[in-house]
Formats: structure tokens, C-alpha cells, sequence
């Protein structure tokens, strides 16, 4: 990988290009393996790599999203949300990392009391996650400024219920309440009647959003962005170009969801950022981090980082091998996380198994009851976080739920067993 500040291939090896008439004028000029503009399939001024979005504008309250409006950036707070002295205080740090919203997660009446006592201590734009518990909306609202939900977990409550009318119910209590809305869909999640419907499941989260956003603009709501996320960069580019291609009006919200610890975090997290916001696509930011509750701002940090690089046309290639051998995905933490050693856990994980890097395996290590069980079928070695106990899953096997401090040899136990298979 190139080092901050190395020159980029299409400024490196220019031979008959190099006059600078010729260069001035790149975009007459055909992309060719090796320029940057081929890399993202970009024929661009190299002036501008972010060139102008063609999605419409919308507000969260006094912040403009989408259209020409600056790319906002946010994060999400990885407290226990009912630990109000704790949230309060990443809600500000986050803040001070420089982000412009900061999102948090409501499961519970209770989560929603301490939510109104946040909401008075900090003057921070908020949006609420309502997790799937999608009637808690008319509670959250008059405490937030931004509602997302998740069209994949809508089923799980009054099941008898039409999925329109549920989203009526959200857009009405979003009108009422003059909050902006996001319709979140993750890979990990996805409704059962999309998963039956498109057995391509890029096609299931593409037309899940598109569908929801059919719902909304019914509706005459026109104040929504939309979010489709994977812990695969590379999915995630597809899936956003797709829909896209779809809805170039609806403002997109970008992120790759459990790209797990830096470096590689960052790496993947850049992959997709690079390869999207050069298209002109995104609006806002999340970078989805595994690290201590303390070192939270680090994903605003690294999203104006990443942000001002591409900006700049500072890219970087990616090592070809980049996808080969182990991958460790892991979420970056939330309030949903029920006990805090599962960042410990993660971290642990990443130098057991250092030993088996060069065996192309996935490793899933996620936080919480909500998204550990989905999220981890697709891996080879699962492991969902609960309060005192690990739950082990092979593929979408379930192994057994094992004490914190007895995961780590039985984890290692199975990787064995995987790696002899392999030959």
C-alpha cells in the first residue's frame, strides 16, 4: 500500500501524457489500467474527484443533507444508552471529534427515559436507531432530530400488520414531530420477503430500499435518506451503485457495517468510500470502528480523513491480496452491546488467530442479540456477545454458548479443525 503523500500511479508513469496541456485536459483522454480514473471507472476533472451529487437536498433541523450541501459526517454511541452519565459524555466526545449528527440506539421504554435525559444535557443533533421496536418512534420523537429504521426487522412486531402501514406510521410520526427519516438497510438483516423474493441478495437489499422509498414518497414525506450496508466493501459499492442507478434523487448515507479494527477498519472502509463518493454518490458518512468507548471519535477523525483524501485525489491502491486469507469482520460497538468485554473479545480474536492469516476464512465477532445472530450465518466461525456468555456458531450452526473466559480455546479449537479441513 502506498505511504501518505507517495504520488499516484496516473501522476507517476505519465510518458506521452506528460505534457501538461494534455494533462490539463484530462477528461478527453480514455482512462487506462493504472489511472486512478480506471480504478473507479471515473472519467472526472482530476480538479474535482468528488464531482457534483445529483441527490436532492434534505434537513435534519438546520443541517442540509444531500443535493450541494457539504458531506455530513456522523457516528453512533457505544454506550449502554441507560447509562446516561456514559452517553452523554461519548455523545460530547463525539461531538468534539467533529461530527455534525451522532446517532444512538433505543431497544426499550426504559432506553427512551434515559434517551429524554441525554437530550437535555447535550444540544448535539441526535438520530435514534429504533432497533425492532419500530413503535417506540411517537416516544423517541420529541426527543431527536433524525428517526432511522430498518426495513429488514419491521416483521417482528405485529406481524398481521401490512409492512405500508408500519411505514406510514413512521412517516406520520416524523411529519408531526419535523424529524428527518433514514431507511437503514443492512446485509445482515434483510426482510424475509426480499430474501424469498430475489435469491441474488444484492438484488434483495436494492429493491428493499427501493420499495421503502416507493412507501415514502407515497406518503409525500420527502425529508428521508436511505443506507445500504455489508461488512464487504466491495458489496457495499455494488449495492449503493445499483441503487443509485435506481433513485439518483434519494441522498445516500455510506458505510461498510463491522469493518471490524484499524488498520483494516480504516482500509476497507476506504475502499468503498473512494470508490463511491468519485461516482458522485454519498451524502453522509459513517466509519464503523471496533475500538474502546474512549477512542470513539477516531471514526470522525478518520472519516474527514478519508473525506479530505479523496477531496484532494490523494488514493490509495488496494494490495491485491488484500481479500485473500483471513478476514476478521466485527462491529464497531454500540449501546446495544451488553457487556463491554466483547471489545476485549474482538481484539483478543484478531491475535489468536494470527497463526492462520493465510487460510481464506471468515471470522464474524459481533456485540449484541440484535445483529450477532444474522450477521454471522455467512461466516465461517461466528461469535455473538451476550451479557455473561459467547454464543459460538459455525456458519449458521449454532456450537454452544461459552463463558468469556472459556471462548478463546474452543474458538481456537474449531479454527484448527477448519484450517485440517482445508487440507
Amino acid at each position: 500500500m502506498k505511504e501518505e503523500g507517495t504520488p499516484l500511479p496516473f501522476l507517476e508513469d505519465r510518458d506521452e501524457d506528460d505534457d501538461p496541456a494534455r494533462r490539463s485536459d484530462a477528461r478527453r483522454h480514455p482512462a487506462r489500467p493504472g489511472d486512478v480514473r480506471y480504478l473507479v471507472g471515473l472519467e472526472a476533472n482530476l480538479d474535482a474527484m468528488i464531482p457534483p451529487r445529483k441527490s436532492r437536498t434534505i434537513r435534519i433541523r438546520q443541517l442540509k443533507l444531500g443535493g450541494d450541501a457539504p458531506i455530513v459526517v456522523q457516528s453512533m454511541a457505544a454506550t449502554r444508552t441507560q447509562d446516561i452519565a456514559a452517553t452523554v459524555r461519548q455523545v460530547e466526545l463525539i461531538q468534539a471529534a467533529g461530527a455534525d449528527l451522532v446517532r444512538i440506539a433505543v431497544d426499550s421504554k426504559a432506553d427512551v427515559a434515559a434517551l429524554a435525559e441525554v437530550r437535555r444535557r447535550t444540544k448535539a443533533l441526535l438520530s435514534v436507531d429504533l432497533q425492532e421496536n419500530y413503535r417506540l418512534a411517537e416516544l423517541v420523537a420529541p426527543h431527536v432530530d433524525k428517526l432511522r429504521y430498518n426495513p429488514g426487522h419491521l416483521h417482528h412486531h405485529e406481524k398481521e400488520k401490512p409492512v405500508a402501514e408500519k411505514v406510514a406510521y413512521l412517516v406520520g410520526v416524523a411529519r408531526e414531530h419535523g424529524l428527518a427519516l433514514r431507511i437503514g438497510v443492512n446485509a445482515g438483516s434483510v426482510a424475509p420477503e426480499y430474501a424469498e423474493r430475489f435469491p441474488e441478495h444484492l438484488d434483495a437489499l436494492v429493491h428493499s430500499a427501493a420499495d421503502h422509498c416507493a412507501m415514502v414518497d407515497a406518503l409525500g414525506f420527502a425529508d428521508y435518506c436511505v443506507s445500504i450496508k455489508d461488512s464487504d466493501p466491495r458489496l457495499v459499492v455494488e449495492a449503493n451503485l445499483r441503487f443509485a442507478a435506481l433513485r439518483p434523487d434519494v441522498p445516500l448515507h455510506l458505510g461498510v457495517t463491522e469493518a471490524g479494527m484499524p488498520p483494516d477498519g480504516v482500509i476497507k472502509t476506504r475502499i468503498a468510500f473512494e470508490q463511491l463518493l468519485s461516482r458522485g454518490i454519498g451524502d453522509t458518512l459513517r466509519v464503523s470502528l471496533t475500538v474502546p468507548f474512549d477512542d470513539k471519535g477516531m471514526e470522525i477523525t478518520v472519516a474527514r480523513q478519508l473525506l479530505a483524501d479523496i477531496e484532494a485525489g490523494r488514493f490509495r491502491s488496494v494490495p491485491p491480496s488484500f481479500f485473500d486469507g483471513l478476514n476478521i469482520i466485527a462491529c464497531p460497538s454500540c449501546s446495544r452491546v451488553e457487556n463491554e468485554k466483547f471489545i476485549e473479545l474482538a481484539q483478543d480474536v484478531k491475535e489468536l488467530t494470527r497463526y492462520a492469516a493465510e487460510h481464506k476464512l471468515t471470522i464474524a465477532v459481533m456485540g449484541c442479540r440484535v445483529n450477532g445472530p444474522g450477521e454471522t450465518d455467512d461466516a465461517d466461525l461466528g461469535l455473538w456477545c451476550g451479557p455473561t456468555h459467547v454464543n459460538l456458531k459455525k456458519k449458521d450452526a449454532e456450537l454452544g454458548a461459552f463463558r468469556y473466559d472459556e471462548i478463546l480455546p474452543r474458538l481456537k479449537q474449531e479454527l484448527d479443525a477448519l484450517i485440517a479441513a482445508l487440507g
